[in-house]
């Protein structure tokens, strides 16, 4: 299984990737130990701008578009600016093929200051990825800064349980729909072409041999 965690944070170390890395560990154990890949966004700003200037992306940034598109389950984590999505973590999507996501299973999260922000999953992200045609888990998670307990510690108050309840429906999503998913950017796809098609008899011809009969 193909796990990708896609983060937003603009600082190193971030809260936004913190949470990412917390998503990723408890829904890798769902799956069986596997291991993600992430696409650090802070990373690939440079080449991001640069795609939308001349219309071409980099190796690096190929290299992790490709991996979306071809990924079981996507984790999206961002952080909220002006009550919503990040403009980088917009950005990135926006260069994903209109296909790319269509039937993934994926899971929204995201970080912020305050409480407040957390309606920006559902009025933001959850949309963006309905118009990709993603399969959005239904439990959404959104971490504050009182949410890691002063300490760092993600464990603490209920950001542990929506981090296990998301990740679980993640998981169990992907093994559920990745046998019966078509195939994507990447994947071999059959093209032995249509069935042959016995010829036809004319209606007539069919007509005198009744008849003759």
């Amino acid at each position: 299984m193909k796990l990708v965690v896609v983060t937003a944070g603009l600082t190193q170390p971030s809260s936004t990737r913190l949470l990412a890395d917390r998503l990723a560990e408890a829904a890798g154990r769902r799956l069986g130990g596997a291991t993600p890949r992430v696409v650090e966004l802070r990373e690939l700003a440079v080449d991001i701008a640069n795609n939308f200037v001349t219309g071409f992306a980099g190796a690096r940034l190929r290299s992790a578009l490709d991996a979306v598109a071809e990924a079981d389950g996507v984790i999206a984590v961002t952080p909220v600016f002006s009550a919503s999505y990040s403009g980088l973590f917009k950005s990135f999507f926006d260069l994903l093929d209109q296909d790319a996501l269509a039937g993934t299973p994926v899971l929204i999260a995201a970080t912020g200051g305050t409480a407040r922000h957390s309606l920006a999953l559902e009025h933001a992200l959850r949309p963006l990825f309905a118009y990709l045609r993603a399969v959005v888990v239904p439990t959404a998670v959104y971490a504050a800064s009182e949410d890691w307990g002063g300490t760092g510690d993600a464990y603490t108050g209920g950001l542990p349980d929506r981090i296990t309840r998301a990740s679980g429906e993640l998981a169990d999503l992907m093994l559920r729909l990745a046998p019966a998913r078509e195939p994507k950017a990447g994947q071999a796809e059959d093209v032995s072409g249509p069935p042959e098609i016995e010829e036809v008899v004319p209606f007539e011809q069919q007509l005198a041999a009744v008849r003759q009969g």
